[in-house]
């Protein structure tokens, strides 16, 4: 009997660059950009472009727990982000760019708080991790054009410069779970 498919939500700054490498892990069957966590419902870009609606720009990923687990999807998503930078990644700022993990059930909110108490013992990243681990909240997807944004425009400049060498960083540190 076949695997039933779980969701976790993800915020790691710009959803351009999150979803560019979900995309292509192995393991991930459905990857939607979109908006969560804050008190605005059915946000477009623009509000949330404002930094006012408390949304987050996120990825809800669908994946197999019998071909990837969520620890193993946590992993990539500490790699492919920075945990430590407060409401920003790179040059996005905002809360809209805030770290965070937004969980559908108590056992992936176990998960996601073992791995940051890991980390944070570990010491693996030489700054406090600030990324919230919280339940999933009004949810809504992103635009159209927003969707496999980087596969549709890998010359945009912000892909060439931003998106293409996470992408890079991604098939480098975990080659064996990039999709065929």
């Amino acid at each position: 009997m076949p695997s039933t498919p779980q969701t976790i939500t993800l915020g790691g700054g710009c959803f351009w660059c999150t979803e560019a490498v979900y995309v292509k892990v192995r393991g991930v069957t459905d990857v939607e950009s979109g908006y969560s966590n804050g008190q605005t419902e059915r946000p477009s870009y623009e509000d949330v472009c404002t930094g006012r609606t408390g949304c987050n720009e996120v990825v809800k990923l669908t994946y197999d727990p019998e071909e990837i687990s969520l620890r193993d999807i946590l992993a990539i998503f500490f790699v492919i982000h920075d945990p430590t930078s407060l409401n920003r990644q790179g040059n996005d700022t905002g809360t809209q760019y805030r770290s965070g993990i937004y969980y559908s059930t108590p056992e992936q909110k176990q998960v996601a708080d073992d791995f940051i108490r890991q980390a944070s013992q570990d010491k693996l990243f030489g700054k406090p991790i600030v990324t919230e681990v919280l339940p999933l909240a009004n949810y809504w997807p992103a635009e159209a054009y927003h969707q496999d944004y980087f596969e549709n425009n890998p010359n945009q400049g912000y892909c060439a410069f931003v998106v293409g060498p996470k992408v890079e960083k991604f098939r480098k540190t975990f080659a064996s779970r990039v999709k065929a």
